[in-house]
């Protein structure tokens, strides 16, 4: 983990923080890149916010939870076949 000394600029209405090429590069972020910010008293926290891989959403399966009937109800109307 590296670390740096930056600066918070007004921009527009608000305040923003700049990202140098090298600092990007290392996170593995581009213009568009989603990210979380989790602020603290004192700390901001900043994580690229990135799609699960298939592995990671096989292994939060939970079969109790998500198995089964999405709808337990009786069929309806002209979706019924028979």
């Amino acid at each position: 983990m590296s670390s740096v000394i930056s600066q918070i600029s007004v921009w527009g209405n608000g305040l923003a923080l700049r990202l140098t090429k090298p600092m990007a590069k290392t996170a593995g972020v581009v213009e568009g890149t989603p990210v979380r910010v989790t602020v603290e008293p004192g700390r901001i926290v900043i994580e690229a916010e990135t799609e699960p891989t298939f592995d990671e959403m096989l292994a939060a399966f939970d079969p109790v939870k998500h198995g089964g009937e999405l709808m337990a109800d009786a069929p309806r109307g002209v979706e019924a076949f028979a």
